[in-house]
């Protein structure tokens, strides 16, 4: 059972939805054979042998094929690259559906009037209907549940019941097939809407990493684009001094090698101020990026970060980064907790989410933050906790 429970914390919200949808409708279409052969049962002491086998058989068949087209629409619905069933294979449904339905109607055919035959119909042609919901809109639905009901109640009729009885039969079939197919309906445009805002949140991860590249390389280029043109003009002056005799030369070249220098000095001030972490910057931004991420996020000790030493806030604000990194990427979570707090022995930071995907071993982010934190004197731990994920990083004084 522990087992069951960590393989279900570790799928995401819409890896849960999909498991919850699918197995909905197997659920539905696995109960259809007993269920059938439950209802005309009582009309097999006049049909021999034949009938009630063939009605097994048909049932059978038809619920197999059922969730075999069911399983192909999902996945083509569901899972880019999947192939889904053509129309001619979606046709064949309705092939050992209407041959049960004879079947069942002939199991029953000469006993006394029941709703026996037609519950049978409705059944097998819910079975279709309910097939169907994955990919056909509502006013298709409808009108194929109307049919199925109308089809249902002259059967009523033929066995023998009158017509009101008829008509009250095929019209109640009629509202219970629509009603189910548009609950199920309801269900598969739910999971659309969850695997839609999951690509969509994933879309807004890749456009923040390539704002942050395009915000680097246009450091870069402001930094780099006047001095190199200066250098080209300096050393094209210095050539063409160089080749005429003239005095000169030298002093450019100088002054190249002077802007180069300069250059280099500027690149490494880029990079490091785009590599360098401020604790207090990290934690606005942690809060701002998965609010706007829809995870609540509430950041306690944020007064207490002038107390700590520069070095440890460098620490510690890789630490949020990488952490809120993982909440971003690898859980469904609903809500961050990320705490701070110092005294006299240390600082300790704690960042607590309630999802449950973070990835079961550490990846390089983690065993590098571990590594950085080891050499301090301080130490790493990150794992599975209350339902969620925690990660908690101590750097003593």
């Amino acid at each position: 059972m522990p087992t069951v429970s960590r393989w279900w914390r570790s799928r995401t919200d819409p890896q849960r939805i999909e498991l919850y949808t699918r197995w909905s409708y197997y659920s539905a279409l696995l109960g259809l054979p007993p269920l059938l052969l439950f209802a005309v049962a009582p009309g097999w002491s006049a049909a021999g042998t034949v009938l009630p086998v063939l009605l097994l058989v048909g049932t059978v068949g038809t619920a197999a094929a059922c969730l075999w087209v069911v399983r192909a629409l999902l996945d083509a619905r569901h899972r880019p690259g999947a192939p889904g069933p053509d129309r001619a294979q979606l046709a064949l449904l309705l092939v050992p559906a209407a041959l049960t339905a004879a079947a069942a109607v002939a199991a029953v055919d000469g006993g006394p009037p029941s709703p026996s035959a037609p519950g049978a119909v409705g059944m097998l042609g819910g079975a279709v209907v309910l097939v169907l919901s994955v990919s056909w809109a509502m006013r298709r639905l409808t009108w194929a549940s109307a049919v199925t009901g109308a089809v249902a109640g002259a059967v009523s009729v033929a066995e023998g019941n009158p017509l009101v009885s008829g008509v009250v039969a095929g019209v109640a079939i009629g509202i219970a097939l629509w009603a189910v197919a548009a609950a199920f309906r309801f269900t598969v445009w739910i999971l659309d809407v969850v695997q839609e805002m999951e690509r969509t949140r994933g879309v807004a991860l890749q456009l923040a990493v390539a704002e942050e590249r395009l915000r680097f390389a246009r450091d870069l280029h402001d930094v780099m684009g006047r001095n190199l043109s200066a250098i080209a003009v300096k050393s094209q002056l210095a050539a063409e001094l160089a080749r005429r005799g003239r005095d000169g030369a030298a002093d450019e070249m100088d002054g190249v090698g002077s802007l180069a220098e300069s250059s280099l000095r500027e690149v490494r001030e880029v990079v490091r101020g785009y590599r360098a972490t401020d604790l207090a910057s990290e934690l606005a931004g942690a809060r701002s990026v998965l609010r706007s991420a829809g995870v609540a996020t509430t950041v306690t000790g944020e007064d207490d970060v002038a107390a700590v030493p520069a070095p440890v806030q460098e620490l510690l604000g890789w630490v949020v980064r990488e952490s809120v990194t993982n909440v971003l990427r690898h859980s469904s979570a609903g809500r961050c907790d990320i705490g701070l707090t110092t005294d006299h022995e240390g600082t300790t930071l704690t960042v607590r989410d309630d999802g449950a995907g973070a990835p079961a071993t550490w990846g390089n982010g983690l065993t590098g933050l571990s590594e950085r934190l080891t050499a301090r004197g301080g130490r790493l731990q990150a794992g599975l906790a209350d339902g969620g994920f925690v990660v908690r990083a101590e750097v003593p004084a």
